[in-house]
């Protein structure tokens, strides 16, 4: 099972704060092609070249490897002062 969870402005657009999903993906690519293809607004969402993402907490890429029990979180790049 992955664990994918969504933050901020992600969670908004989106309307939830995490999913777990049985289906196996080879890397976040598809995790992100699967879920874009739940609905328009998914896609939307999920095409915003900003929006960054990490696994088990590090940072990833597309190309990130994917095995059962890891977390992917999508998140929207953060600024501060």
């Amino acid at each position: 099972m992955i664990k994918v969870v969504f933050f901020a402005r992600v969670r908004e657009q989106l309307g939830e704060d995490e999913l777990s999903l049985e289906t196996e993906f080879a890397n976040v690519n598809a995790l992100r092609e699967h879920l874009a293809a739940r609905n328009e607004t998914w896609a939307q969402v999920l095409a915003d070249n900003s929006l960054l993402v990490a696994v088990n907490h590090e940072m990833a890429n597309p190309a990130t490897l994917l095995k059962d029990g890891d977390e992917v979180a999508f998140f929207p790049p953060v600024t501060g002062g």
